[in-house]
């Protein structure tokens, strides 16, 4: 446990896990979670996101040679109820005969906290998380966003030194998993507590956290902020799971010619790019234009309200996926032109 106010550093230093067997669930790892900073660990299931975060929180111990530090001191072989963190988990975890108050004051009245001052507490934290009115009912009487908002105040009462957060929105309907995510937005950047925030959404890892760490076999690929990743990643995986991707094919005469043959069309290829066998280029960054029967043609079109989604037909790239304005005119059949600005093509190959 931390004084409100104070901010807490984590930094992850050469740290792996091998459990019985040998099987090995991360790999030497390091990583720094700045002071008040929200950092997601974000990657498909297996990846060693939730064993990383268990490292973290002390429910595990990293092979020898690892080392876990909040600010200066040295946390890694000190077991989770002296690390000074709060979990939420996306089952919940309250206690079903609590109320809500009872639920979110556990915590002090089991440290001994004089009552006025546990009630003062909740009292900010119900406010906090939008819970008027609600202290008295048992968490079978609420929704699952109220239970989450319960958890969250539970789990932040304490003013622990960092908040650690596994899938905390999965449980959640999609409507409501959208609304309660920018809602876990503003209340982290209101707590200013140092987060981590472990999820397989790349959406909600993008809304809530200032930067991300994207894992993949138990590696850290990549770190950065959401746009940075997106625009420029710096690994065709991170590029395929952060968003969605065409993979483009380049030929031999395309790498001797420094070009790109893509519906019938050659684009200039940039220099940085000019020995990759493959490029990858996002669907909203595909423009096209009126063309002709000898090109490209649209083969599918679908309507998903705020964007038109539509498949077009290549003689030599296959079929691509193209975001376009809902209100565009392409129709299934329609010849198109393919055009793709140079900086927004992506290389497909792996450092």
């Amino acid at each position: 446990m931390t004084a409100a106010g104070e901010r807490t550093r984590v930094e992850v230093r050469d740290c792996a896990k091998t459990y019985a067997g040998g099987v090995r669930a991360l790999q030497p790892t390091s990583l720094v979670v700045e002071p008040g900073e929200v950092l997601a660990l974000i990657g498909p299931s297996g990846c060693g996101k939730t064993t990383l975060l268990r490292l973290i929180a002390g429910l595990a111990d990293p092979d020898a040679g690892g080392t876990i530090r909040f600010n200066t001191e040295d946390v890694t072989r000190k077991p989770i109820e002296t690390r000074g963190v709060g979990m939420v988990f996306q089952h919940y975890a309250l206690f079903p005969q609590m109320s809500v108050e009872a639920n979110i004051g556990y915590g002090l009245r089991i440290r001994g906290v004089a009552e006025a001052e546990r009630r003062r507490r909740v009292g900010e934290l119900v406010d906090l998380v939008r819970l008027q009115g609600l202290e008295a009912r048992r968490p079978a009487e609420l929704s699952g966003g109220q239970k989450q908002r319960v958890a969250l105040a539970r789990a932040v009462a304490l003013h622990p030194r960092v908040l650690l957060l596994d899938e905390p929105l999965t449980a959640l309907d999609a409507k409501l998993k959208v609304a309660l995510r920018d809602e876990l937005a503003e209340l982290l950047r209101r707590l200013s507590i140092t987060a981590v925030h472990v999820t397989h959404d790349q959406q909600e890892a993008m809304a809530i956290a200032d930067r991300l760490a994207v894992m993949r076999a138990g590696v850290i690929v990549q770190t950065g902020d959401a746009e940075s990743l997106y625009r420029d990643p710096k690994h065709a995986f991170v590029a395929e799971f952060l968003g969605r991707v065409n993979r483009l094919a380049r030929s031999d005469a395309d790498l001797r010619d420094g070009v790109l043959r893509i519906g019938g069309e050659v684009l200039a290829c940039p220099g940085p790019l000019g020995s990759e066998r493959a490029l990858l280029v996002r669907p909203e960054d595909i423009e096209l234009a009126a063309g002709t029967d000898a090109g490209a043609r649209v083969v599918r079109r679908i309507f998903l309200g705020e964007r038109l989604q539509l498949q077009v037909a290549t003689p030599d790239q296959g079929v691509l996926t193209v975001d376009a304005a809902r209100d565009a005119p392409w129709q299934a059949g329609d010849p198109v032109r393919l055009r793709i600005a140079p900086q927004h093509l992506l290389p497909a190959s792996e450092p």
